[in-house]
């Protein structure tokens, strides 16, 4: 029967769908697979010995599994991301008939604590982008890097994943993959077309030195030393050494600078709707946390320069 599949096989029918129909990208695989696995390990132990099917799963027990990621003390943003995956796996088997009804209607998240997203300023900006000494191959690359991530508001993954005939650069725009597969258009200013074009000549310079006349084997735009496609964490280590270097905020993350490129199009009079589309945001909730950022900018502003800001005396 189909309501007695077992737990691993129910995950891995939901992981094949999310991958193949849903055309999820493979780190939203990889999340929803260690949520739900973690979800899975709890199941069999603490309820040994019941083997307990996808059928057999009642709210008591997702209950009993969120409040053991409190006891766990797992941040509030890591156990609504569990809530989630729970909540999607147990709608997909309800859709499919492996569960005659959804346990997890009704299961809810932590509220979470409202949390402004960290920028730098422009003047911090400047200094990073200038960080990379354009001296070698590699210091190239990581200048290019660093002002394509600012001027297009790109996530590290979106950079990573760019391929040569993504970017047209005569017009300075390229074609961005973004969640989902949902393409949208990136512009790149003049410094990052500047720097974009110097890395893609030295970009052949590397491929010439690894791989003399052979063919080249990959169309990805950045490259490690080994003439391969860069990784998002290889990203991050790079960002790290530039950051100790210029003596900046370590909490600064590549997509500290996506943050930094909304938060200064808003500064600068964008429209929050052209903001929206540049990221790549499908809902304009998630792109109007940037106007709380402005809006609490202003307002330090004004109590720090008006004399009455603050004042009590209204005599």
């Amino acid at each position: 029967m189909v309501g007695d599949i077992k737990m691993e096989a129910a995950l891995a029918e939901f992981l094949r769908s999310l991958a193949l129909e849903k055309n999820a990208s493979e780190h939203t695989v990889k999340s929803y697979r260690e949520d739900l696995t973690q979800a899975l390990e709890f199941f069999r132990v603490k309820y040994e010995g019941q083997n307990l099917t996808p059928g057999q799963i009642t709210s008591r027990h997702l209950r009993a599994f969120i409040v053991w990621l409190h006891e766990q003390e797992y941040a509030k943003t890591t156990i609504a991301r569990r809530v989630a995956a729970v909540r999607t796996w147990f709608k997909f088997l309800c859709r499919q008939g492996t569960v005659p009804s959804n346990p997890a209607e009704g299961l809810r998240a932590p509220r979470q604590d409202k949390k402004l997203p960290h920028f730098l300023g422009e003047d911090t900006l400047d200094k990073l982008l200038q960080a990379p000494l354009a001296e070698d191959p590699l210091g190239k690359r990581d200048r290019a890097i660093l002002e394509m991530l600012y001027s297009a508001g790109l996530r590290v993954s979106e950079l990573t994943g760019l391929n040569l005939g993504d970017i047209d650069i005569d017009a300075g725009v390229a074609t961005i993959r973004g969640k989902g597969k949902k393409e949208r258009l990136a512009f790149f200013g003049t410094a990052s077309l500047s720097t974009l074009k110097i890395w893609l000549h030295a970009r052949e310079e590397l491929l010439t030195e690894k791989l003399g006349n052979a063919p080249r084997r990959t169309d990805a735009v950045f490259l490690n030393k080994n003439g391969t496609r860069l990784t998002s964490r290889s990203v991050g280590r790079m960002l790290e050494k530039y950051l100790a270097q210029a003596g900046l905020d370590p909490r600064t993350s590549p997509h500290t600078l996506r943050h930094s490129f909304a938060t200064h199009l808003l500064d600068h009079g964008a429209d929050i709707r052209s903001v929206q589309e540049l990221l790549g945001h499908s809902s304009l909730a998630t792109t109007q946390i940037y106007t709380h950022v402005t809006t609490q900018r202003l307002k330090d502003s004004y109590d720090k320069a008006h004399p009455r800001a603050k004042s009590t005396d209204r005599k």
